[in-house]
């Protein structure tokens, strides 16, 4: 802790704020997300069509909007579209806390997605310019421990609030947001976006869109390091299919100890990580190492043991190695994305990885799905293995053919 602490001080104010800023996002996202599907179907009665519904409209405006969000950050500021996002939020979770309609819950969930899709690129975009090119992967290191710590406390937070009822979890995540809306309003500097010329917004957005549409390094850097999303997300969908015949009932407190274990291993291990990837490996290195440890993290569960005890130790090792995959190649992910855009609209670059990813998950679950759908209790977790080791050859693959090497820096300020 004494070395999180250490470290953060040692960047400027707004980034330190940034950070902070993230952990509040997390917490009040994830007090109320989690539980949003119980209220829908046994507080609200809902069917079971009109809760995916909710859900997926989330999902999809959220993920779908990534690349508009991010190009909007580059227009017109980062701050700008941060803030809309924690407003937005803000007016979303307050829906959530009074809506009984299905048409209203559809708008509070499609403004949940979206606020996530303004914030999301921007807080990147400007954390990178903040921290700036030589320490951009300590920031993001940093940036993922309060990140994971959001997500660890959000929960837990919101089931105490469950003790009162699902409106009292939305109206706090309401006043979060708020609160965080009005801070930044004042805390966090302005930083005007680089000049834009003077074709229309539409003839620079199209230009804009088309150069990372023709980006091969960065579009195949985004493909290879797609596949760590979708088995990050494992820890929402394969382990609880997993812990579901081992514990019955108990499925849900299960499942929770190993989001816990996730993220506390995170926590735990990221700053240390991320220091020894410095001292030893170049940067895209580190992310093919870390995906190989994601990679390994689905081998425990191949021999498909229904013994309870080999059960629970397959899962809680999944889950750290998984958490610790991903804090190793994170801080660098983020920088290589910042170094393929040439340090120019970054928070679009952000924006489209985003929706890349978004799209992995969606698809890649699909077939997740299906494979346990056959029956054949091996089939996923080796699937998800070769997943993670492919990503990692491609990702050596793009290194050694000069794909990641940084690109001539022009100059951008995000705002």
């Amino acid at each position: 802790m004494k070395r999180l602490w250490a470290q953060m001080a040692s960047f400027d104010r707004p980034a330190r704020l940034l950070m902070v800023n993230q952990c509040a996002i997390n917490l009040g996202f994830y007090m109320l997300m989690p539980y949003l599907a119980d209220h829908l179907a046994h507080g609200l009665g809902l069917a079971a069509w009109a809760v995916g519904l909710v859900l997926g409209v989330r999902n999809l405006s959220q993920q779908g909007m990534f690349l508009v969000g991010g190009t909007l950050a580059d227009r017109y500021g980062c701050k700008p579209m941060i803030l809309a996002g924690c407003a937005l939020r803000t007016v979303a979770f307050g829906l959530l806390a009074v809506a009984a309609s299905l048409p209203v819950l559809i708008v509070a969930s499609a403004l949940t997605g979206l606020a996530g899709a303004l914030f999301n690129p921007a807080v990147r975009a400007y954390l990178a310019a903040e921290a700036g090119e030589d320490r951009r992967v300590e920031a993001f290191a940093a940036f993922n421990v309060f990140y994971q710590a959001g997500i660890l406390i959000g929960p837990l937070a919101g089931l105490a609030l469950l003790a009162w009822d699902f409106g009292a979890v939305c109206t706090v995540a309401a006043f979060i947001f708020g609160t965080l809306a009005v801070l930044q309003t004042r805390a966090l500097p302005d930083r005007p976006p680089a000049g834009r010329g003077t074709e229309p917004a539409w003839q620079a957005v199209a230009t804009d869109w088309r150069t990372i549409a023709t980006d091969r390094p960065f579009l195949l850097f985004a493909a290879a390091m797609s596949g760590s999303y979708l088995l990050a997300f494992q820890v929402y969908l394969a382990l609880p299919l997993r812990a579901r015949p081992l514990f019955g009932a108990q499925t849900g407190v299960v499942t929770g100890a190993i989001f816990a274990v996730s993220a506390l291993a995170a926590l735990s291990g990221q700053l240390k990580l991320t220091a020894w990837a410095t001292r030893n490996l170049p940067g895209p290195r580190a992310i093919v190492y870390g995906l190989m440890v994601m990679a390994a993290a689905f081998v425990p569960l191949l021999p498909g043991s229904k013994d309870t005890v080999v059960g629970v130790v397959a899962l809680t090792l999944c889950a750290a190695l998984l958490a610790w995959g991903g804090a190793l190649l994170y801080p660098f992910e983020m920088d290589t994305v910042v170094r393929l855009s040439g340090n120019r609209l970054v928070a679009t670059y952000y924006g489209a990885y985003n929706t890349a990813s978004g799209v992995a998950i969606s698809l890649g679950n699909l077939a997740i799905g299906a494979l346990f759908d056959t029956g054949v209790r091996w089939l996923p977790w080796a699937t998800l293995a070769g997943t993670g080791l492919v990503c990692a050859a491609l990702v050596a693959r793009l290194h050694h053919a000069g794909h990641l090497s940084p690109r001539p820096t022009m100059a951008s300020v995000p705002g």
